[in-house]
């Protein structure tokens, strides 16, 4: 079955249409954030009492390894207090700029294919903060009551540690100890360790050489630039931080990286007496042999042959693989999860080649270049259109998307929504879009971030931005402070936007909901008969607002 079949419904032409009023539509539906399970409130609320920097930004070189850098001492005597639960099973870290969470799926699920019960810590989360914590050999969440009688347990540790700290353990330093509590509590086998911002000073790499079978580093990019030192060396020196000193086959380098920055983490892996393994080697091969459907959902069908240079057991050869994540940059992050399961089988691990062929078949994270089904559009009010839902948010990811678009349906033409936080390039990532595929419409729109404001860029900077981003690329475009925008939309929408298909129409609508109904009626009526895709993008976010409607 092909995929367009699967994901796209039939199209039919509006037969009702409602005027217009002060360039808004009325809201048939609002969009909400998901809210915590009643028996975590008082885990949430305790949680949520403390500093987020998730919400409210990270300051200045905060990530970087100096003077200015996160006290890892705290975290360290949080861990000492908690009876240093990371004592009791083994880790694998992984840090960089994207693919971790992926990456980290990818080895959970190898692993529980053998029968491991494996921990895996990620972030952030989607619908529920359970969702960071995944436990055990089928990959769920842990249960509300795992995680509720776990916090009741270690309450007052917890308490005592932030009096003794001042007040300055953070949201994510007590969520940490959390999860590691619990994989030790759940005598979990291997836990997967996601770091959360750079890797050095990040409250994850209080894991000690013993403690560690790998290190990953997925990928090294210009996001978080003002937290980890301002240059892409710093935060290659900022992710390095995670090596440690002496593991046999410890570090796993994703890439492809720059030369230089290549060079700066051979570096540290080499300080460190740590021998590397590279997934971008010249024995590795890989190749995207067509687009299908596996288990019901869209996926790629790929080969991926691995040699390494460590004999037999660091070998394989995988043909028609099929991957549920799409595009090219899904596919490295398989390989960067292979490589480390092979060096994991090196150590000692039990892992056949059938159970890394499983886990990389049936890993799949909502959010990542995900197609919605027919159903899930009609429910978001979009019905006859071919959702997708992804949380890039910089100009890589931006570009990883676009190239996913391109295989997956390479005649299609797009609309998109989008919001960002405020410490993003938006400029750059305007570009990389403005840049690729025809685009119908681009809706500038708001998120909360982690729950809050403070980050959220508002749609007019976002608006300001792309209309910036056209004129230094020489595009014409049709935005909201232009006459001819208000008399496009006041004299008559249907047949004026379909007479201007060869303009992008961008604007600012503060409502997600009135952005998506808007970038959907004027992608139906220019593209009629050919495939249109609408686009929600710019954070996992705004993402998340709409997968949570989806189970209102």
């Amino acid at each position: 079955m092909k995929i367009r079949k699967l994901i796209v419904s039939q199209r039919s032409t509006l037969t009702h249409r409602k005027p217009l009023s002060n360039f808004q539509l009325e809201s048939k539906q609002c969009l909400s954030s998901y809210t915590e399970e009643p028996e975590l409130e008082g885990f949430s609320q305790f949680i949520d009492s403390l500093k987020n920097y998730e919400k409210s930004g990270v300051p200045k070189d905060a990530g970087t390894d100096s003077d200015d850098g996160f006290d890892l001492g705290r975290m360290k005597r949080l861990m000492t207090r908690l009876g240093n639960p990371l004592s009791n099973f083994k880790s694998v870290h992984i840090a960089g700029t994207k693919g971790k969470g992926s990456t980290a799926a990818y080895l959970s699920n190898i692993l529980r294919s053998e029968g491991y019960s494996v921990g895996c810590y990620t972030s952030p989360h989607m619908l529920s903060i359970r969702e960071r914590m995944s436990v055990g050999k089928m990959g769920k969440p842990v249960s509300s009551n795992a995680l509720n009688c776990l916090f009741h347990s270690i309450k007052r540790s917890l308490n005592e540690a932030i009096v003794l700290e001042n007040g300055c353990l953070s949201h994510f330093e007590v969520l940490t100890a959390v999860a590691f509590a619990l994989f030790a509590q759940e005598n979990v086998d291997i836990a997967i360790i996601e770091a959360g911002l750079g890797g050095a000073r990040d409250a994850t790499n209080v894991i000690s050489s013993s403690e560690l079978d790998a290190s990953i580093i997925t990928t090294i990019g210009e996001e978080h630039l003002a937290a980890l030192g301002g240059s892409l060396e710093t935060i290659a020196m900022a992710k390095a931080g995670i090596i440690k000193h002496g593991r046999p086959f410890q570090v796993i380098l994703g890439g492809p990286f720059l030369p230089h920055i290549d060079h700066i983490l051979r570096d540290r892996a080499s300080s460190m007496f740590s021998p590397i393994v590279s997934a971008s080697d010249a024995g590795v091969r890989t190749s995207i042999k067509g687009i299908g459907t596996f288990k019901g959902r869209p996926s790629q069908c790929c080969d991926l042959v691995i040699e390494l240079d460590h004999g037999s057991q660091s070998s394989i050869e995988l043909r028609d693989l099929n991957l549920s994540m799409l595009g090219t940059h899904q596919l490295q992050n398989a390989v960067t999860a292979t490589c480390a399961a092979l060096c994991l089988r090196n150590q000692g691990w039990r892992i056949s080649n059938g159970s890394i062929r499983a886990g990389l078949e049936n890993t799949f994270l909502p959010g990542r270049s995900q197609f919605l089904t027919s159903k899930e559009a009609e429910k978001l009010g979009l019905s006859g259109s071919t959702v997708l839902v992804d949380g890039a948010h910089t100009k890589d990811s931006a570009k990883a998307l676009l190239e996913t678009i391109q295989t997956t349906f390479p005649d299609s033409r797009l609309a998109i929504v989008v919001a960002m936080a405020s410490d993003k390039d938006h400029l750059a990532f305007a570009k990389e879009f403005l840049s690729g595929k025809q685009l119908e419409a681009v809706f500038l729109t708001e998120a909360d971030i982690a729950g809050g404001t403070s980050r959220t860029t508002s749609a007019t900077a976002l608006r300001d931005c792309w209309m910036q981003a056209s004129r230094e690329l020489g595009i014409e475009v049709i935005h909201d402070r232009m006459t001819r925008y208000r008399e496009l939309f006041e004299d008559n929408f249907i047949s004026s936007t379909r007479d201007s298909k060869h303009e992008t129409i961008v604007a600012a609508q503060n409502s997600l909901s009135d952005s998506l109904r808007f970038a959907n009626q004027i992608l139906r009526e220019r593209t009629r008969n050919e495939l249109g895709i609408l686009v929600v993008t710019g954070s996992l976010h705004i993402v998340s607002l709409v997968l949570a409607s989806l189970n209102r």
